[in-house]
């Protein structure tokens, strides 16, 4: 291992059996106990199915993860991104050692601190400040270290008022603070990270973000982040992997990664296009198919909010007595409550379609998608003149599209979710 890696992970797999605890028959246990007595492998680790969580198997054994491999420098930001269930809490428990590997190995420099769950060691009779203590031996920081940094500790989580006040009566986010603000004055080499800003408000998110900037760039710390905030992360890591049932399915640059993986989320299963007859209009031309694309043309069916989406559409043409001059198209995005939150309109677009003659798609790129988080649906209408006189084809539900949050204006603040358009703009005194 090169003088720059700290973390090499080598075919690492963690294979378990469903339903039962350890190999669960005694008979596997003997068997297992005397091929390694033995000196051969481990007999149960030749069968076992890929993690698919959404199929049954046909294997009592399965991988949680497989043949994971991956380097980490030292200071590199690298996030873990995926499905629930794709393996990433099972990889962060390995890489703590909460559990070992059922095969390969993990090779480290220095001392790895984690923030798996939540609260994981906080007693609820014994005040914040006694479980600063607590919590820090047990991610073994010396009394002396914790006390030399307490006062930074509270003040880091927001908490000081409550602070000698016992742990049952904190909200879930005051011991995510207190929590977090523990591991993250711990000075490790490599912090682990999983799913920590999920339940912290705005503040905290933007105020944890910046210190794990600081472990890693100020201080040249590692940082191994698991999040489905896809904004944090491509604010956060300098490089990610994407897992899937168990597998690594890509490794490379963060935005890269983010694609890869918001290509994969397919959140409509639909009836196509061209076979769908609850549509109105004339039928001289037909909407047959939509796509969403990325900066990089890749389709998805999921996108940061603020950032830039193509949609594409494709039409059939079955009369060609069409006045093109006049050609008109309008695309809305709806809420969950069916109310339009954006509106595309060619006329007021001031577009000029009359080209479509002599083509069969349509695209509409947007730079900036700014609606807030949520699942929209499309309605496309097409139609002649700006008073829709003839109605070629409208369509509602066309195609959904998952908008998720994102930083629209540049101050580390996840937008909230809500059934309306953000517009940019600027608050001024």
């Amino acid at each position: 291992m090169s003088s720059d890696i700290i973390l090499k992970v080598d075919n690492v797999g963690k294979q378990y059996r469903l339903g039962l605890v350890g190999t669960g028959t005694i008979s596997h246990d003997l068997n297992r106990w005397w091929n390694k007595t033995i000196g051969k492998e481990d007999p149960y680790l030749k069968i076992g199915e890929t993690n698919d969580r959404s199929e049954k198997g046909n294997s009592d054994y399965v991988w949680a993860i497989k043949d994971i491999n991956f380097e980490v420098k030292r200071g590199e930001v690298l996030g873990i991104i995926g499905k629930n269930g794709a393996g990433k809490s099972t990889l962060l428990k390995i890489l703590s050692r909460v559990t070992g590997p059922s095969t390969g190995e993990i090779k480290t420099r220095g001392r790895i601190a984690s923030l798996l769950e939540v609260g994981t060691g906080f007693h609820p009779e014994m005040t914040g400040r006694e479980n600063i203590y607590l919590n820090g031996a047990i991610l073994g920081m010396t009394k002396a270290e914790i006390s030399s940094k307490i006062d930074e500790i509270i003040d880091f989580s927001g908490c000081i008022r409550y602070v000698d006040t016992p742990v049952k009566r904190y909200s879930s986010g005051m011991k995510v603070r207190l929590a977090f603000a523990v591991a993250a004055h711990l000075e490790p080499d490599i912090l682990v990270i999983d799913e920590v800003l999920a339940v912290g408000d705005a503040e905290f998110q933007k105020k944890a973000i910046g210190k794990m900037q600081d472990i890693s760039k100020g201080e040249g710390r590692t940082v191994l982040f698991v999040s489905h905030n896809m904004a944090a992360v491509k604010s956060l890591c300098t490089r990610a992997i994407v897992l899937e049932n168990g597998t690594t399915v890509f490794e490379g640059d963060t935005e890269e990664a983010v694609d890869f993986y918001l290509s994969k989320g397919k959140v409509l299963n639909a009836i196509a296009l061209s076979s769908r007859t609850d549509r109105t209009g004339n039928g001289k031309i037909r909407l047959t198919d939509i796509n969403f694309l990325n900066k990089q043309n890749k389709s998805v069916n999921q996108v940061i909010s603020g950032e830039y989406v193509k949609v594409n559409l494709t039409f059939e043409k079955n009369n060609l007595d069409i006045d093109f001059e006049r050609f008109f198209i309008g695309i809305n995005f709806k809420d969950d409550q069916e109310q339009i939150v954006l509106s595309y309109l060619s006329d007021e677009m001031g577009s000029n379609l009359s080209d479509f003659s002599n083509k069969n798609e349509i695209t509409l790129e947007i730079p900036n998608l700014f609606i807030r988080s949520g699942i929209y649906d499309l309605r496309v209408q097409t139609g002649i003149g700006t008073n829709r006189e003839s109605h070629l084809d409208t369509i509602e539900n066309a195609a959904t599209l998952q908008v998720l949050p994102g930083k629209l204006w540049s101050d580390g603040i996840i937008n909230r979710p809500g059934n309306f358009a953000i517009l940019p703009g600027e608050f001024k005194l």
